[in-house]
């Protein structure tokens, strides 16, 4: 068995020889009259038709060869004569070409007696050449990391990668679409802040030289959005890259990409009943209109009627905690561990009761919500940006919704009491002071914007990564991401035996 080093030489020597033979290795451009995809839908007959893609795999029988070429659109059968491609080029073929290695071909189309949907070939130019062999098994690779990594390998090896990524591509789309045809403008707001807020979640920080201060990779675009809204933007939203310097498990990512969206006049009913809209035209067009979505064992109908249920209800039933009896967060975490529930979260004593609360509910709640639900009725505390209920200021109206134990969408009616807002987010301030890292600090610019008045708001967030693992049923966030962040490897170089 020969190990890398020596197959890379191998190949080497082979583009030597095709820059010998004058071949450009590296040329400019092809013509391509169709994608792989659009060729394997072509009438047989069809004539001097133009692909290009990779090699997949390569067999010679003589004075005739097959190859497999790929590109993301799908892959298809080459077949080579040498009485037609002439017996020098098809041996120069033969000599210069690996499976990886990019190549255009023009030829006709035909299928073969087997079924198989095949082009043959009169002409074939080099295009590129993998100087690296490609894993002989990639399917069988069981290191995650490496996948992750080398998410270029996966996407060439593995079909299901390519389908989970044009997937996650599609959603993206058809979100745009939903929202555009409804009125919606997208925005784009600076991804670089003065101040960490519009959620609570510990920020990443940054030098700005220029300035020669500190600032923050923002944890959500709500404020800058929200500054909008009193600009004058009605119904604006950001497909936006966000940043939470927290803790790495399967549901979560550290940076990651969330849809914001916001209305002038509307309240979080009115957004609720939106969002459903929203999510059942993404997934109608998804799934060519079945809303009975297969996630793993499970099916889950998005096509009737949505559970909603208040946060209080939830946990009522699911511990036996009365939040509404416990008003402080040592009271709460006091009946927390009189009923032995282990949250398992680090220097649990100095988070507030919202964040407490919060940590409950992901306990014992969360993880049994299977079907489409909105939870409702937050803990104001919980919700520092949130407007509190007219008739009960203890509680904020805040929807999330959660299926099948994740949640995808959370959204309330925005607070506009500018004096309210303040106090909000000192005493957030404060909580952050005392230790809760996940606190907000308060934007005093977005203070004063909101004293040159604010309609009635109401805004969502929808988690892309979030959807995308739960429509796909990925173990792991990371499996629906490209190429997630990841500690630098020692070294490059590979001398493993292939």
């Amino acid at each position: 068995m020969a190990n890398v080093k020596e197959l890379i030489k191998v190949r080497e020597d082979k583009l030597q020889k095709l820059q010998e033979y004058g071949i450009n290795v590296h040329p400019e451009r092809y013509e391509i009259s169709h994608t792989i995809g659009e060729s394997r839908k072509l009438e047989d007959g069809m004539k001097n038709i133009s692909i290009a893609g990779r090699i997949m795999s390569k067999r010679k029988m003589g004075k005739i060869s097959f190859m497999d070429l790929s590109d993301i659109s799908g892959h298809i059968q080459l077949c080579l004569k040498r009485d037609d491609l002439g017996e020098e080029n098809y041996k120069r073929i033969h000599e210069t070409t690996d499976i990886g290695d990019f190549v255009g071909v023009k030829g006709d189309v035909f299928t073969t007696q087997a079924g198989e949907k095949t082009i043959q070939v009169y002409e074939l130019t080099f295009l590129g050449k993998s100087l690296r062999p490609l894993p002989e098994k990639f399917h069988g690779v069981s290191n995650q990391e490496i996948i992750y990594r080398e998410r270029h390998l996966d996407l060439i090896m593995n079909e299901e990668a390519k389908k989970k990524f044009l997937l996650r591509s599609k959603f993206i789309r058809l979100l745009r679409e939903f929202l555009d045809n409804n009125g919606f403008i997208e925005v784009e707001t600076p991804a670089l802040q003065n101040t960490a807020s519009g959620a609570t979640a510990k920020p990443f920080i940054a030098h700005h030289n220029a300035h020669n201060m500190d600032v923050y990779l923002r944890i959500s675009p709500e404020l800058t959005l929200k500054k909008l809204i009193i600009g004058g933007f009605n119904n604006i939203y950001e497909v936006a890259r966000d940043f939470r310097n927290e803790g790495i498990d399967v549901n979560h990512l550290q940076d990651f990409t969330m849809v914001e969206g916001y209305s002038a006049y509307w309240n979080y009913e009115d957004n609720m009943k939106f969002m459903k809209k929203m999510v059942v035209y993404i997934l109608e067009k998804l799934y060519d209109g079945n809303l009975n979505i297969k996630i793993g064992d499970k099916t889950i109908d998005f096509g009737g009627e949505w559970k909603v249920v208040s946060f209080r209800e939830l946990l009522l039933k699911d511990c036996g905690i009365d939040i509404d009896k416990f008003d402080t967060a040592d009271k709460l975490l006091k009946e927390i561990k009189s009923k032995n529930i282990n949250l398992e979260v680090e220097d649990l004593e100095t988070l507030g009761r919202g964040n407490l609360i919060d940590q409950l509910y992901k306990k014992v709640s969360r993880p049994n919500i299977i079907e489409p639900t909105f939870l409702i009725k937050h803990p104001t505390d919980l919700s520092p940006l949130a407007r509190s209920n007219d008739n009960d200021n203890s509680i904020s109206d805040r929807f999330q919704l959660i299926v099948n134990g994740q949640e995808i969408i959370n959204g309330y009616s925005e607070l506009v009491d500018a004096r309210e807002q303040e106090k909000r987010l000192l005493k957030q301030s404060e909580l952050k002071a005392n230790g809760d890292e996940e606190a907000m600090s308060i934007d005093y610019e977005y203070i004063k914007a909101m004293e040159y008045g604010m309609p009635p708001i109401s805004g969502w967030g929808l988690g892309v990564d979030r959807f995308l693992q739960f429509l796909t049923n990925s173990y792991n966030i990371r499996d629906v991401v490209l190429y997630p962040l990841l500690k630098p490897r020692d070294s490059v170089e590979d001398d493993e035996e292939i």
